[in-house]
């Protein structure tokens, strides 16, 4: 078990664990929503756009958890905005903006240079440079979207299923899509520092579809989703530490292990299961 121990001797590997686990369950709980509206395109926009937001934030001297969350807020309006053209279509508004806000955001940070020295880091993320502040900041965005999906979850399943209905009955569609994208966005630049912008799409996406692989219902989804989450972030930065590989792409690479994984595990029931089915089939007519 030394293999275990031997990196929690480490105060940076402890706290880059902490932060790890905060972020993985941050992006997997708000991500399953993402998953079920089918809007991963959007997540990937959203994470970005949040770019040159941390950018202008940095060279103001401010937040960039506040600057990011600026851009990104922003952004989502900026979609919402062009989509409504007769001639465009929702994918590619997102597209222009995507596209757009990233290119900014380098360009900005190229141009600092004091900055440029992170640019890296905060594209494929460094979770073993995060100081105690980031973990604050980190459980703060925790306790916001918990709070958020315990008050909000029941008119987001609505609006997620049938949106139609949901604008039939009364529900402020427009408030629950802004006020997700607003989560969206804060979750996104919560993470960043663990997995970096390039990579935090795929811990909002791949863990809630691993669950999604496993779980009918939604409120079970939500929860075995952070569990995958956790368990990619933990296992991603021994893998890392061990590998001596950037702590982002191990935790990716480990939450797309995973979701392989169970899929195949659950292709193989299923042959199985058919195979049966039609065995017992065979049987009744003979």
């Amino acid at each position: 078990m030394d293999w275990i121990t031997e990196p929690l001797a480490f105060e940076f590997f402890r706290r880059a664990m902490l932060a790890a686990v905060l972020a993985g369950a941050i992006a997997a709980l708000i991500g399953t929503y993402v998953v079920l509206r089918g809007m991963a395109f959007i997540g990937g926009a959203l994470s970005h756009a949040v770019l040159p937001g941390v950018a202008i934030a940095y060279l103001l001297g401010q937040s960039i958890l506040l600057g990011g969350l600026v851009a990104g807020i922003v952004t989502s309006v900026g979609i919402g905005v062009v989509s409504r053209h007769r001639r465009l279509k929702e994918d590619t508004a997102i597209g222009i903006l995507l596209a757009g806000a990233f290119a900014l955001g380098i360009a900005i940070m190229s141009s600092i240079r004091s900055y440029t020295v992170n640019l890296t880091s905060l594209l494929f993320g460094d979770v073993l440079a995060v100081t105690n502040g980031d973990i604050a900041s980190l459980a703060a965005v925790g306790i916001v979207v918990v709070a958020a999906v315990v008050i909000l979850n029941r008119k987001w399943t609505i609006h997620t299923f049938d949106p139609t209905y949901a604008q039939a009955a009364g529900l402020p569609v427009g408030f629950l899509h802004y006020a997700f994208m607003i989560l969206l966005s804060l979750a996104i630049v919560a993470a960043m520092q663990t997995v970096g912008v390039l990579l935090i799409l795929a811990m909002l996406v791949t863990p809630p579809a691993t669950a999604r692989l496993t779980c009918s219902r939604i409120s079970t989804m939500m929860w075995v989703s952070v569990a995958w989450g956790v368990a990619s972030a933990l296992a991603g930065l021994y893998v890392s530490y061990y590998l001596d590989i950037p702590s982002g792409a191990a935790i990716v690479l480990v939450s797309v292990l995973m979701f392989f994984l169970t899929f195949l595990f659950f292709q193989s029931r299923s042959r199985q299961s058919r195979g049966l089915t039609d065995a017992k089939g065979m049987e009744s007519r003979s």
